[in-house]
């Protein structure tokens, strides 16, 4: 998956802010002197404080005040989705944009990528992974001298090296400057005003208006969530109520610390209070969609609600006019990138989860969100080879959070079955679209279990042996081709039996066993394509027909093969395979010197890629381009293009995926540019080439070479 910008074209992925930001100068100040790459101390720096208070607000606003500081950039790792300890480093690996294709450990790949990179990385809502944050940490701070942490959390990494910022709730202030005219309102008594007039137009901080709202502030201890979910009652209730009603259901700091609660607890239970109190004011049935929708991880769209969480008293058909209910008590925030997605924060949502329990409705919400993201999986399959690949492809990565809970749970579930199909499924999509280590996590958890035979367990182990492919764990690859070519015989599907020779004739290719890969595509029928992910699999064996023609020589028999999968390509509107056969078809002309073709074959093939997430195609693609560049002179541009592809060969974590003829191929395109250049101008050019983006470089390449 490539990397994302932040604001000023900077590498990074931060979320662009939601809401507002207020208060916080001091802490900001501090923050700014820690996350200096040159200061001594602050490679690990927690914000530590109770749910609610506003750490990652507050980390997200420092990390973009640094992000010029980091040329390789400030990556936001968000761990609050992971339901288990084992996954903070792929959280990691998604976070950074890393598309890893090697089999190493994962925090082998983060190192090696790391140890040279200049970045800040934000591990938010650390709690209920530490020893993944303490152990992910612990390894990549001698690896990566350059590298710094910030992480949020209730609790410590416990790291020798941590620094930890205490994160108190907003200061109160009294009210007295606004009421008077003399001066700001208080941090807590700011945020406030701001959120009651997003609930009620028109409301203001006036005289009459900041003494309740400054009682309301100290009654919910300062706490940024409490504030902000109370606040969000102005719209049905008045200021006057609202902190009659908060009278009624808060006790006072006095009495809970008298109760021998210390500050943290004290603050705990307020917010759960607030949560609480919030809850109690939604009707029956918004507080079972509340209870419902914890279920969901990363995010979810009003079908997904609607599927998993009707049902009993709560019809579908409500469901819509529920969820906007609950939007505007700001218990349900909207995406304001996509505002058909929404999410529960953190609290709210653990909140949520503690009534679902205590309903007897956890297990049965967690199947029917199993039940939704299979389905969702299998539809991806079945139409992956169509007009629809594109929307299924972003569809995958908007609900990857969700698509790995649901792995899970089939996983939890030791239903054998469904674990096998779930991860058949998410596992072909996560291949494609660039999840390559988790695909290659859940396979390997249900294909090592004697799974029975048939249609899934033949999707599973193609799969399994098409991720070694794109991995260059050739030895692995060819152990899973042989055994998937033995299923699809024994299934009887003459479709399946092509599929495989892909994989069996792929580890051939790449291993440079050129006429031994061709007996083995070639002898694979030419079958109506099919538009599940069948067709997609009958595409590959001829693009590596077409791959092993240009790796031969045969640029004719190369050019009549990508054809081929072009026009079939785009007969069916599908781009995976069509952006291959674009680069296919660049380096056939190429080599029969048309270099305009070439080069329109090339930045063609680029946005293709691009459109899907295939960096392995960008990255091969780039290498194509720059041959085409520099044949037309342009040795500074093409040095340039090498050198984001490159960047993107290092993101992969195996050059040209292990293929002696691949990396032979991209020596010689290197010292052919520098013996063009010189070392002086090769040196500079590269250089410039690294500092770009990947949606930078991206745009770079395919800009027309004319007017660059």
């Amino acid at each position: 998956m490539p990397e994302n910008t932040t604001a000023g074209g900077r590498a990074g992925n931060l979320p662009p802010e939601t809401r507002s930001f207020v208060g916080r100068r001091r802490e900001l100040a501090r923050l700014d002197a820690l996350l200096d790459p040159a200061a001594r101390p602050g490679r690990l720096v927690t914000l530590v404080g109770t749910g609610g208070v506003g750490k990652t607000r507050l980390a997200l606003n420092a990390a973009r005040r640094a992000s010029h500081r980091y040329p390789d950039g400030v990556w936001f790792a968000e761990l609050s989705p992971l339901r288990a300890q084992g996954l903070v480093g792929f959280a990691v690996v998604e976070a950074l944009r890393l598309a890893d294709r090697s089999t190493s450990p994962v925090t082998e790949v983060l190192a090696d990528w790391l140890a040279d990179k200049k970045a800040l990385i934000v591990l938010d809502s650390c709690e209920h992974v530490l020893p993944g944050c303490a152990d992910l940490v612990r390894a990549l701070l001698p690896a990566a001298p350059g590298l710094r942490f910030l992480a949020t959390s209730r609790e410590h990494l416990g790291h020798p090296c941590e620094l930890r910022l205490r994160i108190d709730p907003l200061p109160l202030g009294d009210g007295e400057g606004a009421r008077t005219g003399g001066g700001p309102p208080g941090d807590a008594l700011d945020l406030f005003a701001q959120r009651a007039a997003e609930a009620r137009a028109g409301f203001v901080l006036d005289e009459d208006t900041a003494g309740p709202a400054a009682a309301v502030c100290r009654r919910l201890e300062g706490i940024p969530l409490a504030i902000e979910l109370a606040a969000a009652r102005l719209g049905e209730l008045s200021l006057g109520e609202l902190d009659e009603r908060l009278g009624e259901r808060l006790p006072s700091p006095l009495d809970l610390l008298a109760a021998g609660l210390d500050e943290g607890p004290l603050r705990h239970r307020t917010l759960r209070t607030a949560i609480g109190w919030s809850h109690e004011l939604c009707a029956p049935l918004e507080r079972l969609l509340w209870a419902r929708l914890s279920v969901f991880t990363g995010g979810f769209d009003l079908a997904a609600a609607e599927n998993v969480c009707s049902g009993g008293p709560l019809p579908a058909g409500r469901i819509a006019a529920l969820l906007e209910r609950l939007v505007e008590q700001s218990i349900v925030l909207r995406y304001r990138t996509d505002p058909r997605r929404f999410q529960l924060l953190d609290s709210v949502r653990d909140y949520g989860g503690d009534w679902l329990r205590a309903l007897g409705e956890e297990r049965t919400l967690r199947l029917r969100h199993l039940d939704h993201y299979r389905g969702l999986a299998r539809g991806g399959c079945t139409e992956w080879n169509t007009g629809r690949q594109l929307l299924w492809c972003e569809r995958v990565i908007t609900e990857h959070a969700n698509l790995r809970t649901a792995m899970d749970c089939a996983l939890s579930e030791r239903d054998a079955p469904t674990a096998l199909r779930t991860a058949a499924d998410i596992g072909f999509l996560w291949r494609h679209c660039g999840y390559l280590r988790e695909a290659r996590h859940c396979l390997d958890q249900v294909l090592t279990t004697d799974p029975a035979p048939g249609p899934d367990l033949v999707r599973a182990l193609w799969a399994r042996a098409a991720v070694a492919l794109l991995q260059g764990d050739l030895d692995c690859a060819e152990r899973w081709a042989a055994v998937c070519t033995a299923a699809a015989v024994e299934q009887g599907d003459a479709v399946a039996v092509v599929g495989a020779a892909y994989v069996t004739g792929g580890h051939l290719l790449l291993r440079g066993r050129l006429g031994e890969a061709l007996v083995v595509l070639e002898g694979a029928d030419l079958l109506p394509v099919r538009d599940d992910w069948l067709g997609s699999a009958q595409l590959q064996v001829r693009l590596a027909v077409c791959l092993v023609h240009l790796l031969s020589g045969d640029f004719t028999g190369a050019r009549a093969v990508a054809e081929e999968v072009r026009a079939e390509s785009a007969r069916r509107g599908e781009r995976w395979a069509g952006a291959f056969a674009d680069c296919f078809l660049a380096q056939a002309d190429l080599a029969e010197g048309d270099l305009p073709a070439a080069t329109r074959n090339a930045r063609t093939a680029v946005v293709g890629h691009s459109l899907l997430n295939s960096t392995l195609g960008v990255a091969l693609t780039l290498d194509v381009l720059a041959d085409a560049v520099v044949a037309t002179g342009d040795g500074p541009r093409a040095t340039r293009l090498l050198a984001i592809g490159q960047r993107i060969w290092e993101r992969l974590g195996s050059a040209q995926m292990q293929s002696p003829d691949l990396m032979s191929a991209r020596r010689a395109r290197e010292d052919l540019v520098h013996e063009k250049l010189g070392s002086e101008a090769y040196a500079r050019a590269y250089e410039e080439g690294l500092a770009m983006s990947y949606e930078r470089g991206i745009a770079y390449a395919v800009e027309d070479v004319r007017d660059s």
